[in-house]
């Protein structure tokens, strides 16, 4: 499976390298319009020295464990959010005839390398909150786990919510909501939000354990609605479970495949 997709990346990545000025410029493009996100929030602490109680390089902490989690996902499956344009133009029926896995086949066409642009700007802002932080070997540890976390979740709200477009065909939108929506929510302290949408993020959409959870014990914080510290140790338990949930709805939605007739 990885073979199959490691093969189909590769001829991506040769196709975006043949034209290497135009590659540069997207990469370059890339990282400034995604840091100009943080650029954003920095200049808030301007006028204020605490977001939600936080400084700004704790930001920088959240803003990148959750940004190198959406990255991530986003270079290796984003373009399954793409489905609703396979199933319309009939190109998943050609798919679904090819000996590979149809999820592989989706998840690497059109494998964009110029997301790299995006990775290295999240990796920079961490860099940045993460020179603050007194780092210890236990630190470290759920440092790796919240990143493994996020990137796993990242994955399932990626694959799960795009399986609403084998029933509808073009909510390309609904899912963005979700996966851009819910990493633009994870930037910002969730102290700024009420409880209850602090609960609902973690209890019914856990989208908070691609950084809350894991930064509040690197900077020996206690959870400020009242979560125990081993919730700091959940992302990747959390990312497995909805990787199979949403690989259960993959299976699902091509069962429920009719074709398009075409």
């Amino acid at each position: 499976m990885l073979t199959d997709y490691g093969r189909i990346a590769r001829l991506w990545i040769r196709a975006s390298l043949t034209y290497r000025t135009s590659f540069v410029i997207m990469t370059a493009s890339s990282f400034v319009m995604t840091f100009l996100d943080f650029v954003a929030i920095a200049l808030m602490f301007h006028v204020i020295d605490r977001l939600g109680g936080f400084e700004l390089w704790e930001v920088a902490l959240l803003y990148g464990a959750s940004g190198i989690g959406i990255g991530v996902a986003d270079l290796m499956i984003g373009s399954v959010e793409l489905i609703g344009q396979h199933i319309r133009s009939g190109t998943l029926d050609a798919m679904l005839v090819r000996p590979v896995p149809l999820l592989v086949q989706v998840c690497a066409d059109r494998f964009a390398l110029r997301r790299l642009g995006r990775i290295t700007q999240t990796l920079v802002v961490f860099a940045y909150g993460a020179s603050h932080v007194d780092w210890t070997v236990p630190k470290v540890g759920v440092a790796v786990l919240m990143a493994l976390g996020a990137v796993a979740i990242f994955f399932s709200l990626f694959v799960g919510v795009s399986c609403v477009q084998f029933w509808t065909h073009d909510a390309t939108e609904v899912a963005n909501a979700f996966t851009y929506g819910g990493n633009t929510m994870t930037q910002y302290p969730l102290t700024i939000f009420p409880v209850e949408i602090a609960k609902s993020l973690t209890f019914v959409f856990p989208i908070a354990f691609t950084n809350w959870y894991s930064c509040l014990y690197l900077l020996d914080r206690t959870d400020p609605f009242g979560a125990p510290a081993w919730f700091a140790l959940l992302p990747l338990p959390v990312g497995a479970v909805m990787v199979a949930l949403a690989l259960t709805v993959w299976r699902a939605g091509v069962r429920a495949y009719t074709s398009t007739g075409s």
